[in-house]
């Protein structure tokens, strides 16, 4: 729906809101030309955060409550249409992080992934993405270098674009804690080969028998609890692209370096999923909340001076 400020103004106060608006009623977003009355936008858009909706401000007048503002709403409406579950469960997470610990950030984010990894848009991408198989399984996936003052942890599956599996987060976080033992060194974090890290590895997605568990696993084996621990020493460096988990977990680090020629990408809601490594905690952190639903709306490839310009990054060398 698109409506005029003063139009969902009489229906926001409807007693029987939650019939009209919401993706369980067919309606995943609503789209308010608020113009520049502030005051007016900032009520109605406190009053929609409460709905399972993505709820977008259109014009000057845009107030943070909203979950996004824009100039022109149509691609998003199509992004959230195309994806409405994802899509509203991913707003429904970014409107709270802000005010909770990281801990309980990445908690909300586990359950939400869960929900969506049992829902009818994840069953219906992993229909198609059709049966993967790796046969790397006994090899190392991290290698670590002592520098003395500092050590650096490589992610070193070059071949298959150091997609993370659940051996490489496991290898990842022991080499953190180890990296951690000594407080007085630095962290590196790089990757060997062109790709810095193209996220989950697919050949893993689907494979655990029920959500319960899966969110078990990641309560209990997520890399971004051992990377948050020693984030204010750590610098990544990222050369080439870095997609899903691997720009969610190195936003969380205290400096992030990118080469001219790396590219950022968040491909969850697409995938009817919303980020699950971190990122609705990390990027939001460092990009604002209604950037980063816009951003994963999108499913946009980000070069490095837009991640710069945006705070993605740190620097680009």
């Amino acid at each position: 729906m698109r409506w005029m400020l003063d139009e969902a103004a009489s229906v926001v106060a409807a007693p029987d809101l939650h019939h009209i608006l919401g993706a369980a009623v067919g309606v995943p977003v609503l789209a308010v030309d608020v113009g520049e009355r502030t005051d007016e936008s900032e009520r109605l858009g406190a009053i929609l955060a409460d709905l399972p909706i993505v709820a977008v401000a259109v014009g000057a007048g845009a107030h943070p409550a909203w979950d996004l503002a824009c100039g022109a709403p149509g691609r998003v409406i199509d992004a959230v249409l195309a994806s409405p579950g994802a899509a509203v469960v991913a707003a429904q997470v970014l409107r709270g992080q802000r005010r909770r610990t990281v801990a309980d950030g990445l908690l909300v984010e586990s359950l939400a992934y869960a929900a969506l990894q049992g829902g009818p848009e994840y069953a219906s991408w992993l229909a198609g993405r059709g049966h993967r198989v790796r046969r790397d399984l006994d090899e190392p996936r991290i290698r670590m270098h002592d520098h003395g003052e500092s050590v650096e942890i490589v992610l070193d599956r070059p071949r298959l674009h150091n997609l993370i599996d659940a051996a490489m987060r496991d290898q990842l976080v022991t080499a953190l804690q180890t990296a951690g033992a000594d407080p007085a060194r630095a962290i590196v974090v790089r990757a060997n080969g062109p790709t810095f890290c193209g996220g989950g590895d697919p050949a893993e997605f689907g494979t655990v028998a029920d959500t319960a568990t899966a969110h078990l696993i990641r309560s209990s084996a997520n890399v971004a609890p051992a990377l948050v621990a020693v984030r204010e020493r750590t610098t990544v460096e990222i050369e080439g692209p870095a997609v899903g988990a691997g720009i969610e977990l190195a936003a969380f680090a205290r400096h992030v370096r990118a080469s001219a020629h790396a590219t950022f990408r968040l491909p969850e809601v697409q995938m009817g999923l919303i980020p699950g490594a971190g990122g609705t905690v990390s990027i939001p952190a460092r990009i604002g909340r209604q950037r980063t639903l816009e951003w994963l709306l999108s499913g946009s490839e980000l070069d490095a001076p837009t991640a710069l310009e945006w705070g993605l990054v740190d620097e680009v060398i």
